[in-house]
């Protein structure tokens, strides 16, 4: 992550300090969830996608359609892929690797193929890198045809890998060109109670195909991935489904490459979904490090934490990596970084002098409470784009809420 190392490596140092300090047991949870954190910032890198399917299945519409602009060209003729080739493709939020292969199947041999066997070729390239998931591309109207060979086809590489890499890598499979099946002159949503018959029954029968040859971790998804542009600018589309295929993917993809499959995807639900995770996250960490037994210890690594978790919220939402995007929402928001936020630093110190248990327990709940408020206000605002008014609304409304849940006496 761009410019990352530096303030991740300031948090995550900060952190692990005031952890070091708290009792087995709470010291052995805050840091998995700081591990969860790191994982998900400091180890962050593109994801890796290896995509399967037969000519025509539209692999390259669909990482077009994950971009949501023009990445990767579109054959339209023969078979166009030649030997499996990990590639880079580069948006302004950021990259993606993909293994190309050609098409499974293929009687058209392309010249840069090394094997006529294509799955030859691709164990061959498997050898040295494998990917974070397989997606497996079916053309809605093809779903009968030659399918219990490529589901075949499908667990041999996802064997390989478990063999070669001891990676289980999870299978999605998906359902191209739902625009295709009848009728066609349905536009997405897809409402058309008999094209989401149609639909249906393609994703049923892949779904039969999986579960037959005992593959685990696999999901279809249907989707459609058309688009027209002129030159690099998209004029038409209809595409649907593609959030809930991001949406999965973020879910199972190695920790390390959610963010920036949720950021290059510019999706805001599936942004705002991990953005939650991270949250949830720092705010546990939050509160254990606010419980440490010494007072006032815990306020330079409770800021940290904060200013790292505003800075990765707004990478998340495609700005770049700087402590500037966690100044610019702190001094629109006008509270203080820490644990306080309600309580004064001096005030929380003096509560761990006089009543050390309940001190130190108050000021976790007001740790975490703070955290997750101001977890909500950085999504509010770089995510959704909301003014700073709403922002600072939903971090006083997500406090207090928090708050109250933590409270003693609160329903369980």
């Amino acid at each position: 992550m761009p410019g990352a190392d530096a303030i991740l490596k300031t948090v995550s140092d900060l952190a692990e300090r005031a952890i070091d300090r708290l009792p087995g047991p709470q010291g052995g949870a805050t840091k998995n969830e700081l591990l969860i954190l790191k994982e998900l910032l400091m180890d962050a890198r593109p994801p890796k996608l290896m995509i399967l399917g037969r000519r025509g299945a539209g692999k390259s519409s669909l990482v077009n359609a994950i971009f949501g602009e023009r990445v990767a060209a579109v054959g339209s003729v023969l078979s166009e892929t030649g030997r499996p080739t990990w590639y880079s493709y580069q948006g302004p939020r950021g990259e993606m690797k993909i293994l190309d292969t050609r098409g499974l199947g293929d009687r058209t041999r392309p010249e840069a193929a090394n094997f006529q066997d294509a799955l030859d070729e691709i164990r061959a390239v498997l050898v040295e890198e494998h990917p974070d998931a397989i997606l497996f591309l079916c053309k809605a109207k093809d779903v009968d045809s030659h399918i219990a060979q490529d589901v075949a086809n499908v667990e041999a590489v996802r064997a390989f890998i478990s063999e070669k890499h001891r990676y289980e890598a999870p299978v999605v499979a998906v359902v191209t060109q739902v625009d295709e099946l009848d009728p066609k002159r349905v536009e997405p949503p897809y409402e058309n109670e008999a094209k989401r018959h149609n639909i249906d029954t393609a994703v049923g029968t892949i779904q039969e195909a999986l579960t037959e040859r005992g593959i685990a971790l696999a999901r279809v998804i249907p989707v459609s991935t058309y688009a027209e542009y002129e030159g690099e600018r998209r004029v038409y589309d209809n595409y649907w489904n593609v959030e809930e295929l991001v949406d999965y993917l973020v879910d199972v993809l190695p920790r390390s490459a959610q963010i920036q499959m949720a950021r290059l995807s510019q999706l805001q639900a599936v942004q705002r979904k991990l953005a939650r995770k991270m949250t949830a996250a720092a705010a546990a960490v939050a509160g254990g490090i606010a419980a440490a037994p010494i007072p006032v210890a815990d306020i330079l690594p409770l800021t940290a934490l904060q200013i790292g978790l505003i800075t990765g919220i707004a990478y998340l939402s495609g700005r770049e990596m700087s402590k500037a995007a966690a100044r610019e929402l702190l001094s629109a928001l006008g509270v203080n970084v820490g644990a306080a936020f309600a309580l004064r630093e001096g005030a929380r110190a003096l509560a761990k002098f006089v009543f050390p248990g309940a001190g130190s327990a108050v000021s976790a709940g007001v740790a975490f409470a703070g955290t997750w408020g101001l977890g909500e206000a950085a999504i509010a605002y770089f995510i959704e784009k909301r003014p700073i008014a709403e922002a600072r609304e939903r971090f006083r409304r997500k406090r207090r809420q928090t708050e109250a849940e933590r409270s003693p006496g609160a329903p369980a």
